[in-house]
């Protein structure tokens, strides 16, 4: 073929496509599908940007629609036109109701509106499109049961979690839906028991029911679901027997927490040969871990956390090679640490507390480089001194808590105790004494540091402001004294702190249970959960409290209570913007109450009891909030208080008398008054000073 027969090739190849081009240009959005999308937006708010009101506009350059061609779709439309394929608002803000105008977008193959507000009931229609794969209303306030008729014949992902959906799960879910292969109906508030018709759902591969209140136990059609990966169910009232679950052959993450699973831990694992995550905390088991879980070299997350299992902890880390996060957390287990846990080679997170295990730290931690998190508190441990020596060889360790152990032993000062890369130290409540060691000092990367609840003397280390990164310190309950240092001041973190650089050390596992006033305790789940906090309170600290505590603008806790500070409440605490708690109690303090206090807007909890305060309480904005014992305890007036004292104002007097005799009185008293003020400048020089 020659040069001219080739252009004349390209040349009418090229008229073809630019024909067909112009012919798809011609095309707008099919009439019923615009009625549709215009009816559905009658019952939103706001307008959504760039959506037209009437038929001239077309709907398929609408923001969130797609659209295709009727003949690529394969319809047969004496008109063709574009069919609206996807409708995609999610994260929009937007508020009302699904029309049921949804049901008419009949080539609809995505609906994604969640994370909006929709506050309605579902739309009966919106379960009978038959082309729907895709369908996601998560995060809204949409409320009501789910249609009792379900015919999604195309659906493969249909999420709904997380909205005010109630009453039983449909039995009609799974009747017409084969291809189903995601169905997350988590965080509603669905009862009553599993549907037997769940088994119907052949193809599905995650399974999310969590955090409902469904009840009964796991059903004879779940088991049935072969091809099953995923199933949550934690966070409901189930019960009964697990021992079916061995049927679910590819399982790889199951989680049944916080139900009512009892007796002991079925023992089926050896048929789950594709399990990582298992999570059965919160429940009711009794017995001892089972033998197919505790060989299981595919196990990669093991929490049984809170429950009733006992016996001594019996794990082959030879076979389970693949777990890396243990928690066997508040449980009945005893004996001792096991010393062959370094032996499981991927393991780096640790909780063994508030068992019943005693002892000491096995040498053979000294090995564990993999470990990064260790949780032995609230157990009967002993000889912190070797723990210490033992643990600060596990080089990639960045959180221990030893806390509720050890009692009444001495914290050691050896300087060559060494731990570089620790970033949360927790060792409350373990009647220790001695002082402040030095080798804590070279903790650079230290986040957090609670050491309350103990018997330590001495001062507090100037070199706790070198702590770059710390925005929790925890020293109550001690015996410290001397000056708060000057350097707690400058605390970097407490001045411009960005919680993104708080490092989680673990997020499956509880970080600690904290002691409170009540004695009952607070759990916290994440370094990220405790607040910008100084702690000093309940020790012999003297002193004033320094000006520069204003600096620490990023501090939500400042507790003082019960020492013997002395001098005056300064104004420059006013400029701790972010303040939550002052409690400056129970100390020596006085003078009077800034009243740029009532400036510090998020400020919940405040007292000053107990201190040599007089004069008037500030009022406005939060402080008509507290309460008389936020103040008692001094010679405070003025709401909540007693009133404060003033000069009555002169009664008026009968006209008995003349106008100059009442002059007279008035020259006298302003004579007599500049002459003792002239009397007192002459014979000595006086600080003037108000007293009210």
């Amino acid at each position: 073929m020659g040069v001219q027969e080739i252009f004349v090739v390209i040349l009418v190849t090229g008229f073809c496509f630019q024909a067909q081009v112009s012919s798809f240009q011609n095309l707008t959005c099919n009439p019923n599908d615009c009625q549709a999308l215009q009816d559905f937006m009658t019952g939103l708010s706001p307008v959504i940007d760039g959506w037209g009101n009437d038929f001239s506009s077309d709907c398929c350059k609408w923001p969130g629609i797609t659209c295709n061609s009727s003949s690529s779709l394969g319809l047969n439309d004496s008109l063709d036109s574009y069919r609206v394929v996807k409708l995609e608002l999610p994260s929009r803000r937007l508020v009302g109701n699904i029309s049921e105008s949804i049901g008419n977008l009949e080539q609809l193959r995505i609906l994604n509106l969640s994370d909006n507000i929709f506050n309605d009931t579902l739309p009966i229609s919106l379960f009978h499109l038959p082309n729907l794969d895709l369908l996601d209303l998560s995060s809204n306030f949409i409320f009501g049961p789910i249609p009792v008729v379900f015919d999604l014949p195309s659906i493969q992902s249909l999420d709904i979690s997380d909205n005010n959906l109630n009453g039983p799960l449909s039995a009609s879910i799974c009747v017409n839906s084969h291809h189903l292969y995601v169905l997350n109906l988590a965080v509603n508030y669905f009862s009553g028991d599993l549907p037997p018709g769940l088994g119907n759902c052949s193809s599905l591969h995650h399974l999310h029911l969590y955090d409902n209140d469904l009840t009964g136990g796991i059903s004879e059609s779940l088991v049935r679901l072969q091809n099953l990966t995923h199933l949550s169910i934690q966070s409901n009232k189930l019960s009964g027997m697990l021992s079916e679950v061995g049927n679910l052959i590819n399982l790889v993450h199951l989680d049944i927490s916080i139900n009512l699973f009892s007796r002991a831990i079925p023992d089926v694992f050896h048929g789950l040969g594709r399990l990582q995550y298992f999570v059965a905390h919160s429940n009711n088991f009794s017995g001892q871990i089972p033998l197919s879980l505790s060989n299981s070299p595919t196990i990669s997350m093991l929490n049984v956390r809170n429950n009733s299992l006992s016996g001594p902890i019996d794990l082959n880390c030879s076979a389970m090679t693949s777990l890396a996060s243990l928690d066997l957390g508040s449980n009945q287990f005893d004996g001792v640490i096991p010393s062959n846990l370094p032996s499981c080679r991927h393991l780096d997170s640790i909780n063994l507390a508030r068992n019943n295990l005693s002892g000491q730290i096995p040498e053979t931690f000294k090995n564990f480089h993999t470990l990064h998190y260790l949780s032995l508190s609230n157990a009967s441990h002993s000889n912190i001194s070797s723990a210490l020596h033992i643990l600060q060889q596990c080089q990639n360790l960045t959180t221990l808590i030893l806390t509720m152990n050890f009692y009444d032993e001495e914290l050691p000062v050896d300087p060559t105790i060494q731990f570089a890369k620790l970033k949360v130290l927790i060792i409350a409540n373990c009647r220790l004494t001695g002082s402040m060691p030095q080798w804590l000092s070279n903790s650079n990367m230290l986040q957090l540091l609670d050491l309350s609840w103990n018997h330590f003397e001495g001062t507090i280390p100037v070199w706790f402001g070198n702590f770059g990164s710390l925005f929790y310190l925890d020293i109550s309950n001690n015996s410290l004294t001397g000056d708060i240092p000057r350097s707690l001041t400058e605390l970097r973190s407490l001045i411009y702190w960005n919680i993104c650089s708080v490092q989680e050390p673990s997020p499956e596992f509880p970080l600690f249970q904290k002691k409170n006033a009540s004695e009952r305790g607070l759990q916290h789940n994440k370094v990220s959960s405790f607040q910008p906090t100084l702690a000093l309170d309940n020790n012999n600290l003297s002193g004033e409290i320094w000006p520069e505590f204003g600096n620490l603008k990023s501090l939500h806790v400042l507790d003082l209570k019960f020492n013997s500070l002395s001098g005056p409440i300064l104004s420059s605490l006013s400029s701790m913007t972010n303040l939550e708690t002052l409690d400056l109690s129970h100390n020596k303090l006085s003078g009077a109450i800034p009243h740029s206090l009532v400036n510090l807007c998020s400020l919940s909890k405040f007292s000053v009891a107990y201190n040599q305060l007089d004069r008037e309480i500030p009022t406005g904005h939060q402080f008509g909030t507290f309460l008389n014992s936020s103040f008692e305890g001094n010679n405070l007036c003025g709401d909540p208080a007693p009133p404060c004292l003033s000069f009555s104002k002169p009664q008026p007097q009968p006209h008995s008398k003349s106008r100059v005799e009442y002059m007279g009185v008035v020259i006298g008293i302003a004579v007599g008054f500049v002459s003792g003020v002239a009397c007192f400048i002459v014979t000595d020089r006086y600080v003037w000073t108000w007293h009210f």
